[in-house]
């Protein structure tokens, strides 16, 4: 259980740093930016290289939604929810922590400018309301979860999962981004978000409840409807 929580915490602050790394650091970086294309594949890709280096560890969730949806589906025990939780939170907290550090070196850096926390309403990056962040959190992380259910499954090939729950993460940020900054992650909202304080802790709640709500309604859909062997 030891390594198994050492990996979420490393896979957790692994994705923290590779995208919310990216957003700050990169994405409007001056003439060569990475831009919301950047951040996506870095968002993707953190998730894709965890799953293959720290997943035959841990499972690779990096994600209290994740965890909750396994669950839901039948994958996960009930009794390793709170400790695999609280790992991923540290090590978005850890995450958060570290990017600040490099973040605050530069000349004229602002914690206001949201340091790649989620939000809706003001705090959308397009200016989207609350049953918006509210739709998107839930639609995008339910998908999430019956990408990894439906890739990690016994009759999916052997050695893609990774891969195919990358691209979904991907995918997942090039719709969401304008919206919430994209979440479909507790603990990846938490990390930068007590950073900020704020508004962007007074908001979080809708970043915890979303994403967990849409992955159990995807657990309990994939075990009535495509858990099956026939």
């Amino acid at each position: 259980m030891t390594s198994k929580l050492a990996a979420e915490l490393v896979g957790t602050f692994w994705l923290v740093l590779g995208g919310c790394g990216s957003a700050v650091l990169a994405a409007a970086f001056p003439e060569v930016g990475i831009g919301l294309l950047g951040v996506s594949l870095a968002f993707g890709l953190t998730v894709l290289t965890g799953a293959y280096a720290l997943g035959p560890i841990s499972g690779g969730h990096f994600n209290p939604a994740v965890s909750f949806g396994l669950w839901a589906g039948g994958r996960f025990p009930a009794s390793q929810l709170i400790p695999y939780v609280i790992a991923q939170v540290v090590g978005a907290i850890v995450a958060a922590g570290v990017l600040y550090l490099i973040a605050s070196g530069k000349a004229g850096f602002d914690l206001g400018a949201g340091f790649a926390s989620n939000g809706y309403g003001e705090h959308s990056p397009g200016k989207y309301g609350f049953i918006s962040a509210l739709v998107t959190e839930v639609v995008m992380t339910f998908m999430f979860l019956i990408v990894i259910l439906g890739a990690t499954h016994k009759r999916a090939s052997a050695g893609f999962a990774g891969l195919a729950i990358g691209l979904a993460l991907t995918l997942i940020h090039l719709i969401s981004i304008p919206v919430t900054n994209t979440s479909v992650n507790p603990a990846r909202s938490t990390g930068p978000a007590l950073f900020v304080g704020g508004w962007a802790v007074e908001q979080l709640w809708l970043f915890w409840v979303a994403p967990i709500v849409g992955a159990v309604i995807a657990g309990v859909v994939w075990r009535a409807f495509f858990d099956t062997d026939s």
